[in-house]
């Protein structure tokens, strides 16, 4: 476990950490407090490593790459997370960068590395403890990690204000929505090794809860999918890349 180097990807100065290859346990407990059927805890081995974004990809970020800015809360400013990006959408960025950077190394996560990264090996509903409140109230773990509705104020934040995880990632809760490759489906009941989701599907995952939502849908283990052509303003993404 732990975390190792981090590189940054020097047309956008996005900073990137390295997750070493590993196992883990996916979903949640029976007993954990607002988790939903669709958490059936497996083991994952992930054999290979991978880097993932520190942060959220910003609006600045974006618009280095895009030209434009999407966003609804533009006044947050270019450290604020870009929302209003479709799972296509961030496909496009993603080739994009990838021409930009002449690589074809870029990502988005998929759902069992979003979950591995977001745990940084924890086994409770939060990296840094359990869940107390579901709602908006003060959570006390959840307070210290991300923005939600218990203490957003029904907006986004500048990245990486909150505490990071025990791997250095920041808002892995809350903020925003992080789109996953995978499409949704069931998970497998036994054991998993590099899953990537199932072959096809209606909507793509997406994970991490945001602003505007309850304490329990911010959880590692939860789970969220959306159609993969809409955008919000509470939807965005974080990168991974294949070292």
């Amino acid at each position: 476990g732990g975390s190792g180097k981090v590189i940054v990807v020097p047309s956008i100065n996005y900073k990137m950490v390295y997750c070493p290859p590993g196992t883990f346990e996916m979903g949640s407990p029976k007993s954990e407090k607002g988790r939903d059927e669709d958490e059936t805890q497996h083991k994952v081995r992930l054999t290979k490593g991978f880097y993932i974004g520190v942060t959220e990809v910003t609006q600045g970020q974006w618009k280095a790459v895009m030209g434009d800015n999407p966003s609804h809360f533009k006044d947050c400013g270019a450290d604020c997370p870009v929302e209003q990006v479709s799972w296509n959408d961030c496909k496009r960025f993603i080739d994009a960068l990838n021409r930009m950077e002449k690589t074809n190394r870029y990502r988005l996560p998929t759902e069992a590395e979003w979950e591995y990264a977001c745990r940084a090996g924890s086994r409770t509903a939060f990296a840094n403890g359990e869940i107390t409140e579901t709602g908006c109230g003060n959570d006390r773990n959840l307070y210290k990690m991300g923005w939600y509705c218990g203490n957003a104020g029904n907006e986004t934040h500048g990245i990486a204000q909150k505490e990071p995880n025990a791997w250095g990632l920041y808002d892995m809760y809350g903020n925003v929505w992080e789109w996953c490759e995978d499409w949704y489906g069931k998970y497998p009941s036994g054991n998993a090794q590099d899953p990537d989701g199932p072959a096809s599907g209606s909507y793509r995952v997406k994970r991490g809860g945001s602003w505007c939502d309850d304490a329990r849908y911010c959880r590692s283990a939860n789970r969220c999918s959306f159609d993969p052509v809409r955008r919000f303003d509470y939807i965005g993404f974080r990168l991974a890349r294949t070292p």
